[in-house]
């Protein structure tokens, strides 16, 4: 299954419905649109379209067995809080879900384990910083008390 689905039409003219449209001009304007101006080749009428990129986000399965979708939102939200008050700026937070993102989108299974992205986190918080890597584990990970919390902890700050 393709990660990324692109619907193709074939461009009518607004204004006589004619398919024998050209373009003039081509732009990117965001990470996943394009702007075109386009010219009826009949009627000689202009106009513009927008191209949007639709991607498709694997599925995420919860540890209890649901199944929900993968929310970019939901990610930004988590690195936020774990970097609250951290000398961790926006840009850099926005690359580390950039970089899941785009992970999660190359990858061909259509379904990914809520474990894996919890990994992939703490992976890029990790070399980010540390204080922001712990908040994230104590919250992801679920600890029977605060023994196994330092144990695990401390395995962790080794590697």
């Amino acid at each position: 299954m393709a990660a990324i689905s692109v619907q193709v039409n074939f461009m009518q003219c607004p204004f006589c419905k004619s398919n024998q449209v050209k373009v003039l001009e081509t732009r990117v304007q965001k990470e996943h649109e394009i702007r075109r101006r386009r010219e009826c080749i009949e009627c000689k009428g202009r106009f513009t379209t927008v191209e949007t990129l639709l991607l498709r986000y694997p599925d995420i399965l919860k540890r209890d067995g649901t199944r929900e979708m993968f929310d970019v939102e939901k990610l930004r939200r988590g690195l936020q809080l774990a970097c609250l008050k951290r000398q961790v700026s926006l840009p850099q937070i926005e690359e580390i879900v950039g970089r899941i993102s785009n992970a999660l989108i190359s990858r061909s299974e259509k379904d990914v384990r809520s474990f894996e992205i919890g990994q992939m986190v703490m992976k890029e918080l990790k070399k980010v910083d540390d204080v922001a890597y712990v908040r994230f584990a104590s919250v992801y990970r679920t600890f029977k008390d605060v023994q196994e919390f330092v144990e695990t902890l401390e395995k962790e700050l080794e590697n």
